[in-house]
């Protein structure tokens, strides 16, 4: 992609201000408006990579705080903030959103499309949003409950609104729309719960649909009315087997990237992973199951398919191809090929011709051992014997996490590096041989019990050793490393590049970064008092240049991961921007963990307790930490006061007593008596710290 120069940029900007150029031709032309943040990706390319260099690799050291903004919440932070014409849009958990002025931080107007706390449940990962789209003076979110909502971004009312899904069914949104040739585009979320897949186009107008595409076949027999149609019942419907994917969702969601290339007039969507993930189960244990782990390039104007490459046939891992896709002109064997880069969760980092879909070159950028390699005549990986798990178990070096999950890279055009932040949290894979459809809950046909955490000192180490996280700047010509950063855990942040030769970028230790993108130096870090996952922008106001980055933990792994040391305090989410020469401070951090609260007074038998752990690693686990190790995003069981009265404790669960803020009635999969005795497994573990 060329970048036009500041300058250039700062004229078109007038321009745009003045009324000139069209929110279409904005997004279409963002590389020239350098001083903003148009659109999540910074541009339609999507390399997320700021042409400013105010702040560069001699002078980053002199980075300050130049203001912050308290979000109110530490939960879920995962959004890109948009920035045009100096304000700043972000997107909070629970699909609110707030408009704050660039400058200093002041808020103009916030807005909460009152998102019913059911609607948690079916969030897989938290309930997280990862950013809006901005057009003409509008704003386009999606929410929790699956609505599109469109805003007057001056004041934050609404225009119209949309539901985008069915609410009968557990979809979710929380990706960001992007705008393209006067439609909004959303996917939408919920593959282990029962879904199906699809993306559709509204008009950016009046919220009418315009076209839906669906990644998978449904009921056979039965026609969608859609853009799919066609292409569904010649090519993907012979891939799947069995009558068990339609009748449990299929799966395929596109809920993150989705990449309009203007230079092809094509719209390149990732799509997810089966449901369930067991390819056994939903599909007979055969065929490639188009579309799921794949790329798909359609017609944006009509929705009609173009052509796909699917990365991972027949998933059966949680291998999504929902990373983010960048587009790049690439000069390869002497020849410029419109390129697009993807590191999906399953290892390899592809490149393919975004013309045709041809797979140019795919090399692994983790050490993943569930495929050999990418067979280049076929384009298919070659599987190590075993990876499908279906006669034994087997531990995969980097498994549903992925190698690379949301968190965006960024691409330099300039030193033509793909930064990735990458990482390796092993899993192991067990098939469920007692798997019950459960509608509405986690359906993935793999034995999650089967993994016991380990108990003794050297074990835990030896865990904590094999999670690992990386900034890896990658050569995608060569297909190889140019230098690595290893970080000390796997859920290491999203990534800013810029013309000034420096790399940003968030670490889950609660510090912010800038590193050398000609060597991986460090050059500056910041204490942000709380983990940093979404992505950085960099923008300009009066000359000067800022870099801006949400602080605040966010997405299912943080919730799910056990921590050992016990869960932390943090402040509370900030949107934190610097500047050079800032000068501003964060308040100190005031510790405070409730004591563990075991029902001393109590007992359980050892059945009831074995029940408890079963039941809690089913429900509970992957929202308040595997193993009762809460990190502490999500209240940890074992000091909550409801542990010690068993009406409060029924209440919750069984009666929905909090189910405003999130926390459901689970009458519908568990007794009274098996609530209980997940209360007496937790007591349990209360009472192991409570000793200790």
């Amino acid at each position: 992609m060329t970048v036009r120069r500041p300058l250039l940029g700062l004229v078109a900007g007038c321009f745009a201000l003045a009324g000139v150029a069209s929110g279409s031709d904005r997004l279409r032309n963002a590389a020239a408006e350098p001083q903003n943040w148009l659109t999540t990706g910074g541009t339609y390319a999507e390399q997320r990579f700021s042409p400013l260099r105010q702040i560069d690799a001699a002078n980053v050291a002199r980075l300050g705080l130049a203001w912050a903004h308290d979000l109110g919440t530490d939960r879920g932070i995962e959004a890109t903030p948009l920035v045009v014409d100096g304000t700043m849009y972000l997107t909070l958990p629970w699909s609110r959103i707030v408009a704050l002025d660039a400058a200093t931080g002041a808020e103009k107007w916030a807005y909460d499309p009152k998102v019913p706390g059911n609607a948690g449940l079916s969030a897989c990962c938290d309930v997280v949003n990862r950013g809006a789209a901005w057009e003409d003076g509008r704003l386009f979110f999606g929410t929790i409950d699956g609505r599109l909502i469109a805003l007057d971004s001056k004041t934050g009312k609404p225009i119209w609104s949309v539901q985008t899904t069915d609410r009968t069914k557990p979809y979710t949104i929380t990706g960001a729309p992007r705008v393209v040739r006067g439609k909004v585009i959303i996917g939408n979320g919920g593959a282990e719960y029962g879904v199906r897949g699809y993306v559709s186009a509204y008009d950016a107008q009046t919220g009418k649909l315009v076209w839906r595409f669906y990644t998978v076949p449904g009921e056979p027999g039965r026609k969608d009315g859609a853009a799919s149609d066609e292409i569904i019942e010649r090519l993907a419907r012979p891939t799947w087997y069995g009558d068990r994917y339609w009748r449990y969702g299929g799966g395929g969601t596109v809920w993150d990237s989705i990449v309009y290339d203007p230079d092809l007039n094509q719209l390149l969507i990732g799509v997810g992973n089966g449901g369930p993930w067991n390819r056994r189960i939903r599909s007979d244990d055969k065929g490639d199951n188009l579309f799921i782990g794949s790329i798909v390039a359609l017609d944006p104007d009509t929705g009609r398919y173009r052509w796909h490459y699917q990365e991972t046939p027949g998933d059966t891992w949680d291998f999504t191809s929902t990373q983010q896709i960048t587009l790049a002109d690439l000069t390869i064997g002497g020849k410029t090929v419109k390129a697009l880069m993807h590191a999906p969760k399953n290892g390899f980092f592809y490149v393919i011709d975004r013309s045709s879909g041809r797979l140019i070159s795919a090399e692994k950028f983790a050490p993943v051992n569930w495929a050999e390699r990418i067979d280049m005549k076929t384009g298919r990986p070659v599987e190590t014997p075993g990876a499908r798990f279906q006669d034994k178990p087997f531990v995969a070096t980097s498994g549903a996490s992925g190698a690379h999950n949301w968190q965006p890279m960024a691409y330099d055009p300039r030193r033509r590096l793909m930064f990735i932040p990458a990482q390796q949290v092993p899993f192991l894979y067990v098939k469920d041989e007692k798997f019950v459809y459960r509608p509405e809950l986690w359906n993935l046909g793999v034995d999650m019990m089967s993994a016991k955490l380990p108990k003794k000192p050297a074990d835990v180490a030896a865990m904590r050793q094999s999670l690992k996280g990386e900034l890896l700047a990658w050569d995608p010509v060569a297909q190889r490393a140019a230098w690595r950063v290893p970080h000390g855990g796997p859920w290491n942040g999203g990534v800013l590049a810029t013309a000034g030769d420096v790399v940003f970028q968030g670490l889950a230790d609660g510090t912010f970064r800038a590193w050398s993108a000609a060597d991986g130096r460090p050059l500056w870090r910041f204490d942000a008092q709380t983990p940093i996952l979404g992505g950085a922008i960099s923008y300009s106001i009066n000359g000067t240049q800022y870099v801006a980055v949400a602080a605040g933990n966010g997405g299912g792994l943080p919730l799910a991961l056990p921590a050992f040391d016990g869960p932390r305090t943090y402040p509370g989410g900030r949107m934190l921007v610097f500047k050079l020469g800032g000068a501003g401070t964060l308040p100190p951090v005031i510790q405070s963990v409730a004591a563990p609260n075991p029902a001393r007074s109590e007992h359980w038998t050892p059945a009831q307790l074995a029940r408890g752990e079963a039941l809690y690693g089913q429900i509970c686990a992957s929202c308040h930490g595997m193993g009762t190790l809460s990190a502490g995003v999500l209240p940890d069981l074992r000091r909550s006061g409801a542990l010690t009265d068993a009406g409060t404790w029924r209440a919750i669960l069984i009666d929905g007593a909090l189910a405003s803020r999130g926390m459901v009635s689970f009458s519908r999969y568990m007794t009274p008596a098996e609530a209980d005795a997940i209360r007496g497994y937790v007591s349990a573990q209360a009472e192991k710290i409570a000793a200790r």
